[in-house]
């Protein structure tokens, strides 16, 4: 990307954000007011030092030089003083630097707190639209850029803004002619600095986004590198990296060109101002210029002039300190732009009422119960205050749901469906026929456009949706396997599950056998997705997982695809265990699977075309009969 890059839009800072971040202060208000009046200090100290200069050279060290007997006691209290207050100046600097690294680190640490949390509300959707790569962009880079404008940039801005005000009145104090000379210099270096600072701004914004995009890029190769290497991809990977990198690199490079010419330009122009004071102030002197000063008129002075221009120094490095942190300012809010977008996606929204308990008979009448009985009720709260309550069962029922991904497109069309508690429910059809979205209807991972689904003659609308979920069991194609033992594994169905239970869940799924023979049995700690196990093995574990929740409700997503065929009879009778006395949708390609289900459905572009037992259907000899017979 050139210089002359077209149309790189004018970035504004955007007060919303900032308003937003300073909320985060109020938590740290008095320690933040600490910081503010060591910061006040550290620049008076700066000020008041500058200024000692004058009394120090006019007062003590002039009148020395044409003494026959100097007395040095003066000049030592003054430099002992003058130390003091340079200690002060260090400590109030040490004390702010210090303390605002433990203010941005609380806010850092509150700010992913906050965004994890909001993360586990966000509809299935949004992950689903969204690379993992660019969601962990949040917390690393962008979370990294707001860590350097609160712990340096913000100290750093107001510093140098309390120091710029300081110093400017110590510089009218001095002289009133020198002070217009410094501001007519520093306006024409603002009008140099604003426009090189502006380019380097919009550069810096661009960074952020190209960032994100390249970890999400990097996320998805990482994954897929068994699939770049068995077709080859190699290459084209690496040229679309190159590609993404390139345009990062360009950004910036373009961004920090223009910030790291930013200082050297500012400290030649503090050189030249330097000079120009100097000669003025010694025409001043030689001229016998009255000078005017805050005081009253004086004389120009050798000290004076020392004093100015020491105060000139410091004047221009606090400006190019600002011109420099704006930047890292407006890059560190572009970051916390991305980072409040996605505080602020829509949570997956619940209107639900009717919530899952425990519950159990008492003549003959069901009562909700802290006890785990092995019995569980919808609990309907009404109108009238009064609660009724209903059996889980774990029957569903679809009437006419149209459902779509986006609008305009339909995926399911008048699906109408019934499973009774205990029947196996199985889907087939080509893929994109909308199997897999029905089971995501099931869980309200997405709502229908028309039509119902009752649980239990309940719809499903009505229930919340975490007590919905707790009643479904799930074991998909993809196992996930988190960081943690063996057992802990299995209990991620049900934390509240004992080992006894947990391990009796592997033996009901055929795990036990394969977990006992690892090196810490149960105790093993997996990693990496569980990368030393099989996927065979993998998928004993995710039935397992599903085993140990014991829900009423099923649901099989091509769970035996990915793995062989002897595997897969281990695995099948892993989950004929977990079937029994339970409600079970079932998905498959492998028609041998599900030929004892009491329902096999086909489904075609999102409709249901055939229903019926193995046996009717191949009689039928319609779209089943051809899909078995392909695979027979």
């Amino acid at each position: 990307m050139s210089e002359q890059s077209p149309n790189i839009p004018k970035r504004k800072m955007n007060t919303t954000t900032i308003k937003r971040l300073l909320s985060y202060l109020r938590t740290y208000k008095v320690r933040f007011i600490f910081v503010l009046v060591c910061i006040v200090i550290s620049a008076a100290v700066s000020v008041v030092s500058s200024l000692f200069l004058q009394a120090l050279i006019d007062d003590y060290i002039t009148p020395l030089l044409i003494e026959a007997v100097p007395d040095f006691s003066g000049l030592l209290r003054i430099i002992i003083l003058m130390g003091v207050i340079y200690l002060v100046g260090v400590l109030a600097t040490l004390f702010y630097n210090r303390v605002m690294v433990d203010i941005a680190q609380g806010i850092l640490k509150k700010i992913r707190d906050q965004m994890f949390s909001h993360m586990q509300t966000l509809p299935i959707k949004y992950y689903d639209t969204h690379t993992h790569g660019d969601l962990m962009s949040h917390y690393t880079n962008d979370a990294d850029t707001l860590r350097q404008m609160l712990t340096i940039s913000i100290p750093q801005v107001f510093s140098s803004l309390v120091t710029i005000i300081a110093v400017f009145f110590a510089m009218l104090y001095l002289s009133v002619w020198l002070t217009l000379l410094v501001v007519i210099t520093i306006f024409i270096m603002t009008k140099v600095i604003s426009k090189i600072a502006n380019k380097s701004r919009q550069y810096f914004i661009k960074q952020q986004a190209s960032i994100g995009d390249l970890n999400g890029y990097i996320e998805e190769m990482v994954n897929g590198q068994k699939v770049i290497k068995v077709f080859c991809h190699e290459k084209k990977a690496k040229e679309t990296f190159d590609l993404k990198n390139d345009n990062l690199c360009d950004n910036a490079t373009q961004a920090n060109k223009y910030a790291n010419i930013l200082m050297p330009i500012m400290n030649n122009l503090g050189y030249i101002l330097y000079v120009l004071l100097a000669v003025a102030g010694g025409a001043m002197a030689i001229a016998g210029v009255t000078n005017i000063g805050l005081t009253g008129k004086n004389f120009v002075s050798l000290g004076m002039i020392a004093s100015f221009l020491q105060l000139s120094r410091i004047f221009i490095h606090p400006i190019a300190q600002v011109s420099q942190q704006i930047n890292s300012i407006v890059m560190a809010l572009a970051g916390a732009e991305r980072i409040f977008k996605l505080m602020d996606e829509k949570s997956e929204t619940d209107d639900g009422h009717v919530t899952l308990v425990k519950a159990k008979y008492e003549n003959g009448i069901m009562t909700e119960t802290n006890e785990s009985t092995g019995l569980w009720a919808w609990k309907h709260p009404q109108a009238d205050g009064m609660v009724t309550y209903t059996e889980l069962k774990g029957e569903v029922r679809f009437y006419n749901v149209d459902f779509s991904y986006e609008e305009n497109k339909p995926v399911l069309h008048d699906i109408t469906l019934y499973a009774e508690f205990g029947q196996k429910i199985a889907f087939v059809g080509a893929t994109g026929a909308g199997k897999t979205t029905i089971t995501n209807l099931i869980n309200r991972f997405y709502d229908i456009a028309d039509g119902k689904i009752r649980y239990d003659g309940i719809n499903i609308n009505k229930i919340k949706k975490a007590d919905l979920r707790r009643s479904l069991g799930m074991v998909l194609q993809d196992v996930n396997l988190f960081t943690g033992t063996v057992l802990d594994n299995i209990r991620y169905g049900n934390l509240a599950a004992s080992d006894e239970e947990c391990i009796a869940a592997a033996k009901l799924a055929n795990a036990d056998s394969f977990i006992r023979m690892l090196p810490q049995g149960y105790a093993t700690v997996l990693s990496g997705d569980g990368s030393g196990l099989s996927q065979g093995q993998r998928q004993l574990l995710s039935i397992a997982r599903a085993a140990v929740a014991d829900p009423p409700v099923m649901i099989l997503d091509e769970a035996t695809s990915s793995i062989d065929t002897r595997t897969e009879a281990i695995v099948q009778r892993g989950m004929d265990s977990l079937m029994q006395d339970r409600t079970v949708f079932v998905i498959a390609h492998r028609l041998s699977t599900i030929q004892n289900s009491d329902v096999i459905m086909v489904l075609e572009q999102g409709r249901i075309i055939e229903r019926g037992s193995h046996e009717k259907l191949l009689n039928e000899k319609g779209k089943y009969y051809q899909l078995y017979r392909g695979q027979a």
